[in-house]
């Protein structure tokens, strides 16, 4: 086969897979989401100039030379008229950067732009930096936060595992140019997790934090926190209050933190998050809801038990496993909902909800009474609710 080819069939197959259509998952159904019958960024979407040296001259052969490994955990905005995500993408070399990816719809059809995002290092250099939370703020910014990670400098000698994660900020006006801004500055060893709030609250800056000891371990960080700060361009943190704490034997007893900026409502800020727990075959990530108060965004009011979403069927394969992840979603004026979450650390996904759907779900799905006995209580009072309303 020549070059011209073996280059025409790898079009044909990438536009194949640009263009197909993705409907409604018919064999799913739980009443609060739709899933879908394929992902929506997968590392084949990466355009084949990302990857191939597509001179014959150079690359005769057209062998891969920069492979992408995976495309997941991606920001989400929606951006003239169009669904844009911030998309992590690995490459095989391990390390991850941002691109965008652009959507009509939202749920087919995405395109990746032509170049990855040009980000701005620190006098520090970022190692890696990954998981991208956009936020339009009412100052007028866009507001990038993200994971910079840096090798851990009082790490013993010969541990090249250990690391430092901390908040990198960025804001935007048009998604194409990046300035970046001073790392935040906390009180914790170490942030992964940090998302601005789209409002100003008490007159500042307010930031949903995941404060850790270490770059796995929570340590003695008790779960999602809240922070202020006067300034985003030298963004410093005072003090880190609790407001969703981990909890024993529960769905999030390891980690939790907030994924995408909370959506607002009428009746509350609807929160998605995750939640991890240990299990025999490792870390289990999930994903979550809460609804706080709308003026006062760091009470909660609403937590329904158990998870929102978790993997199911091919989504448990992966680059790694037993990981459903978000840190974008959409809400539209229509009132519906696009949760964009990725699987095993691997592709991106989407879900379709609506404003209605999900305040039903926070606000009537009991809360986790946290003992099996009641637990079964709680049942059993459906149950018998059930049986009695059929009786009519």
């Amino acid at each position: 086969m020549t070059f011209e080819q073996k280059l025409a069939r790898l079009r044909a197959k990438h536009d194949e897979l640009i263009t197909r259509p993705n409907l409604v998952d018919e064999s799913w159904y739980n009443g609060v989401y739709e899933r879908y019958e394929h992902p929506v960024v997968t590392a084949a979407h990466a355009p084949l100039e990302w990857r191939f040296d597509l001179n014959p001259a150079t690359n005769p052969h057209l062998l891969e030379r920069l492979g992408v490994n995976v495309a997941f955990n991606a920001g989400a905005i929606e951006w003239e008229g169009k669904i844009v995500l911030c998309v992590r993408v690995e490459g095989n070399d391990r390390k991850s950067f941002f691109a965008i990816a652009e959507s009509p719809n939202g749920v087919d059809n995405f395109r990746f732009w032509d170049e990855p995002v040009v980000m701005p290092e620190t006098a520090d250099p970022d190692t890696n930096v990954y998981d991208m939370r956009l936020v339009k703020h009412e100052d007028g910014w866009v507001y990038g936060l993200f994971c910079t990670e840096r090798k851990d400098p009082n790490a013993p000698k010969g541990d090249l595992s250990s690391a430092v994660a901390q908040c990198g900020i960025t804001r935007t006006k048009d998604l194409k140019k990046w300035e970046r801004l001073p790392d935040l500055k906390s009180r914790s060893a170490q942030q992964r997790n940090v998302v601005l709030h789209p409002e100003f609250v008490n007159g500042k800056y307010a930031l949903y934090t995941r404060p850790q000891d270490g770059f796995i371990d929570a340590g003695s960080g008790g779960g999602i926190g809240w922070a202020y700060c006067d300034s985003m361009e030298n963004a410093v943190t005072g003090e880190e209050i609790i407001i969703d704490p981990r909890v024993y034997h529960t769905i999030k007893e390891s980690k939790n933190g907030l994924g995408p900026a909370p959506i607002k409502t009428p009746e509350g800020w609807l929160n998605l998050a995750h939640g991890v727990r240990g299990s025999a075959s490792g870390l289990r990530y999930v994903l979550y809801c809460f609804l706080s108060d709308l003026k006062e965004p760091w009470k909660v009011t609403h937590r329904p038990s158990g998870y929102f979403i978790s993997d199911v069927d091919d989504e448990r394969i992966g680059d790694l496993t037993n990981i459903i992840f978000a840190n974008g979603w959409v809400a539209r004026a229509d009132g519906s909902i696009l949760v964009y979450y990725a699987s095993c650390d691997t592709r991106m996904h989407v879900a379709t909800t609506s404003v209605a759907r999900l305040l039903d779900y926070v606000k009537n799905t009991p809360e986790d009474p946290l003992r099996s006995a009641a637990c079964v209580q709680q049942r059993i009072e459906l149950i018998r609710k059930n049986h009695a309303f059929l009786k009519k």
